[in-house]
C-alpha cells in the first residue's frame, strides 16, 4: 500500500493501493480502479455519483443504541500494556498496579438502565446493543447475567462482551447466550510461547494460552456463539503470528471466527513498542489476513471504532475516548459524543480498464 492519498470533500479519502485505490467513505469502502479516475487522481463524476447513489459518501442511518458497561474493573491476567493499568509492575513481574476494584451491583443496573431508556428515548430509538466488558467482565458473572436479562425490557436486542475467557465455562456460556450474548471478543498475544509470557494470570504466574482455546472450543460447542480474535502485534509477538494463525485454524471453528491484528502502542504507562507502522509492517499485516481467510476465518479490516458510551461499575459514565475507570471525577459529555450504532460496508466497484 502506498503512502499516496488523496482528500476528498465530505471527508472522504483516496489511498493507492498495488492494483487500484481504495475509497474511504462515511458510509462504506469501494475499491476503485485506475479507470474510475482521472489523470489528475480524483473520481471521476460518473464514480461519485454511483459511490453516491450507494450510500458511500454519507454515514449509515442510526438503527440501534450502543452500550457499554464495565462490570468489573479487576482482571486476573497482569498485561503490562492495560490502558486500566497505573504503572509498570516495578518488579518485571505480571501484577501491574491497577485502577481501583469495582463490580455492578444491582442498584447500579437500576442507574445504568435508567440513563440508558432516556437516552434511547431522546435519540428515537427502540433496539439496545451491549457490550459487556472490564477489568475482566466474568470476574462478576452475576452482574453480567443480571444487566442483560434486565436490559430485554428496554429494548435489548443483542449482546456483546470482550473477555480473555479463562472464567467461561460451558454452563456460563449457555446462560449468557440464553439471554442475548452472541459475539465474544478475545485477545492473543502471539502465539503461544510469547502469548504465556505475556497474558500471565495474576495468582500463579501461569500461562493463559491453552485454556482459553480450550475454553472457546468448549463455550462453542455449548452455545451458538461467534467470536472476534484479535492478535496484538508488538517486537514481543511480531515473528510468532504466522504460527499463530495456523494453531488457531486447527482446534478452532473458522467460520465463527473473525481474526483482526493490532498495534499495541503506549497509553502513558512506560510500556514500549518499538515496532514502527512502516510499508514493511503494513505487507505483513496483508500476508496475515491473507492467510486467515485461506484458512476460512473472517479478515476484519482495520479501522477506528466511533466514540462508545462507557459506564463504570458504580454507574457514572465517562467521556468518549478517555482510560475507563482512571479519574473519578469524568462525566459523559454531550449527547452527540455517544455511539448510535450502524456498520461499515465494503463494496467493491465493477472492473474497469487496470481494475485487475
Amino acid at each position: 500500500m502506498s503512502l499516496q492519498q488523496v482528500a476528498l470533500a465530505d471527508g472522504v479519502r483516496l489511498l493507492e493501493g498495488k492494483r487500484n485505490w481504495w475509497f474511504l467513505g462515511r458510509g462504506g469502502i469501494a475499491r476503485p480502479g485506475a479507470g474510475h479516475l482521472t489523470p489528475e487522481g480524483s473520481l471521476r463524476s460518473e464514480t461519485e455519483h454511483r459511490l453516491r447513489e450507494r450510500g458511500l459518501f454519507s454515514s449509515p442511518p442510526v438503527r440501534s443504541y450502543a452500550l457499554t458497561v464495565l462490570t468489573s474493573t479487576h482482571c486476573n491476567p497482569g498485561c503490562g500494556y492495560c490502558f486500566q493499568n497505573t504503572a509498570q509492575d516495578t518488579a518485571g513481574g505480571s501484577r501491574p498496579p491497577r485502577i481501583a476494584r469495582a463490580r455492578l451491583t444491582s442498584p447500579t443496573i437500576t442507574s445504568i438502565l435508567g440513563f440508558t431508556e432516556r437516552q434511547m428515548a431522546d435519540a428515537g430509538l427502540e433496539r439496545l446493543r451491549i457490550l459487556l466488558f472490564g477489568g475482566e467482565p466474568l470476574l462478576n458473572p452475576r452482574g453480567c447475567l443480571e444487566l442483560l436479562e434486565r436490559a430485554a425490557d428496554i429494548g435489548m436486542t443483542s449482546a456483546g462482551m470482550i473477555s480473555n475467557t479463562t472464567l467461561l465455562t460451558p454452563p456460563l456460556a449457555r446462560k449468557l447466550s440464553a439471554l442475548g450474548l452472541d459475539l465474544v471478543q478475545v485477545t492473543f498475544d502471539g502465539d503461544r510461547a510469547d502469548h504465556d509470557r505475556i497474558r500471565v494470570n495474576r495468582a500463579d504466574g501461569g500461562g493463559t494460552f491453552d485454556s482459553i482455546v480450550r475454553n472457546i472450543v468448549r463455550a462453542g460447542e455449548a452455545a451458538p456463539l461467534r467470536w472476534t480474535l484479535r492478535v496484538n502485534v508488538s517486537q514481543e509477538t511480531f515473528h510468532g503470528i504466522d504460527a499463530l494463525i495456523d494453531r488457531l485454524a486447527g482446534p478452532l471453528d473458522p467460520s465463527r471466527c473473525a481474526l483482526y491484528f493490532a498495534r499495541v502502542g503506549d497509553v502513558g504507562i512506560g510500556y514500549a513498542n518499538d515496532l514502527l507502522h512502516t510499508g514493511e509492517l503494513s505487507e505483513h499485516f496483508t500476508r496475515w489476513q491473507r492467510r486467515a481467510l485461506e484458512l476460512g476465518f473472517t479478515a476484519s479490516r482495520p479501522g477506528c471504532p466511533p466514540p462508545v458510551p462507557y459506564l463504570r461499575p458504580h454507574g457514572r459514565p465517562l467521556r468518549s475516548g478517555d482510560q475507563r475507570g482512571r479519574d473519578p471525577g469524568q462525566s459523559l459529555g454531550d449527547r452527540g459524543q455517544t455511539r448510535l450504532g450502524g456498520r461499515d460496508s465494503h463494496r467493491r466497484l465493477p472492473a474497469r480498464n487496470e481494475d485487475r
